[in-house]
Order: structure tokens, then sequence, then C-alpha cells
């Protein structure tokens, strides 16, 4: 098995005048000895576009694995032109930001369509995004799509709804993020999980270690610390293993709680 990167959820890094707070990311890195971090690049709820970073030459050129996660209610699939069409151009500029300080992936979720709309039109939305895109040369870095947790109309909660997905967006070389608590949350079966979603994606290219506050198949995305939750640690520690893929913890806790989890990774997955 690959000696593969362990990183961490962690905030900006930034304050409201764009000037570094504390060190930024790099600096939380260090303090947990993690390989990599996760970060937003604008507020995860925010429709605007991100900034240039001022620590940017020191993340394109960090040893740490950067990855950008794309704001929250970004949501290419619905047909509600109002939100469907500034999202991707918002999906475009978040892309660009994250290739400028050397992000690995841009992780997007999956989004959902309306209650009354055919899920078809959601994969179909999907796939003209990465067309649209490929007019301008494409994306400038993987687009990694993650499973959700809730939602019987959404675009990557399902297993066979994620294999109608990449039947339309393989093409283009979007890439897969396992998050463990959502496929935990939709009732999928951990022991079998890596298999099961390479079948109808053939890879899997980030996974999101969490743990979770609530019984499987709850439908509800609510984090618990990695050892700490419904899941068995040792479930979790197998998925890691077996999916042989950079993995970001996204779990609650502080500097020295995460430390310890990913000592502890480290150990279980060496």
């Amino acid at each position: 098995m690959t000696v593969h990167p362990i990183g961490v959820h962690v905030g900006p890094g930034l304050n409201d005048e764009n000037e570094l707070d504390d060190g930024g990311p790099l600096a939380r890195a260090a303090e947990m000895d993690a390989d990599g971090v996760q970060v937003f690049l604008t507020d995860p709820q925010s429709y605007k576009n991100p900034r240039p970073r001022p620590d940017e030459a020191d993340l394109l050129t960090s040893d740490v694995m950067v990855v950008v996660h794309a704001p929250y209610m970004l949501n290419v699939a619905t047909t509600n032109n109002r939100i469907r069409v500034p999202g991707r151009k918002l999906l475009a500029a978040h892309a660009t930001a994250a290739a400028a300080i050397g992000a690995a992936g841009l992780v997007v979720h999956g989004g959902h369509v309306l209650a009354d709309d055919d899920p078809a039109t959601g994969v179909d939305n999907w796939r003209k995004t990465f067309a649209y895109q490929q007019k301008d040369g494409g994306f400038p870095l993987p687009l990694l799509i993650e499973n959700t947790a809730g939602g019987g109309n959404a675009m990557a909660r399902d297993l066979d709804a994620i294999d109608r997905l990449f039947d339309a967006v393989g093409e283009f070389g979007a890439g897969f993020v396992l998050d463990t608590c959502h496929a935990w949350a939709a009732g999928w079966d951990l022991e079998t999980v890596v298999d099961d979603v390479r079948a109808r994606t053939g890879r899997i290219d980030l996974v999101h270690l969490n743990n979770s506050r609530d019984p499987q198949g709850s439908s509800r995305d609510r984090h618990a610390p990695l050892t700490g939750g419904e899941i068995p640690t040792e479930l979790l520690v197998e998925v890691a293993r077996a999916a042989d893929c950079p993995v970001v913890l996204e779990t609650p806790g502080d500097a020295a709680s995460h430390a310890e989890e990913i000592a502890l990774l480290r150990t279980a997955l060496a």
C-alpha cells in the first residue's frame, strides 16, 4: 500500500482584510503534523468569487497537500436557472483559484433537482457543466464529486444515482470523494463501499474519513470524532486502507485531537 497524505479540514486562515491570520493553513498543518489541508476559499454559503490569497506562493510550493472545497450552496444539477447558471460560473472561478494555490483537486457536492423534476435532467445538467467548460479548455484541476447524506432527489446520495452520474461525466475525467459519514447516513455498507463505489465510478480520489453521530441510514450529516461516533473505528480504518488514496479528516475537535487522529491513522495504515 502506498503511503498517502493524511489531511485535515481547516479554516481559511484569513481575516476580513484578506490578510493571514495566525499563519494560515500551513501553520495549522504543522501544528497537527498533518500532510495536507482542505480549505474553503470563501464563506461556504457565499456566491462571491474567491480573492487571490496572500499565501498563494507558499501554498503553491509547499509539500503539504492542498484540497479546496467548493461552496455548499453551489448546485449545477438544478433546473432553477437562477441557481444553476451562476453556479457554473462560480464553480469555474473556484477551480481557477484552487489551481492558483496548487490544489490537488476541487471538492464539490453532487447537488440535487427539485422534487418534481426527473433526476435525469440533473445528470444532463452536470454533463453540460463539463461540456461548456471544455469550450474554455476544461477545468484547470480535477473536479471531485462528493457523495451526500440525504435527499431522494440528490445526484450523489444513492449508488445507482452515482452510477448514472458517472456514466455522463466520467468521460470528462470527473473524480470522486467518498465521505464515510455521508455513506453511513445514506445506509451504504462500509464493509464493501470501496468496491461498490469503484464499480460505478472506476475511481476514488479522496476519502473524507468522518465518523457519524447518528445511526446508519439516518440521512443525517453530523460528523463525529474518528473514535467517538456510531461507526466502528476499525471499519473506518479499513475503508481508508481499501481506498488507498489521500484522506482528509472533517471531524470536530481541536488541533490536539486532530493530531491524535492523524497519529492513529498513520500507525494503523503503516
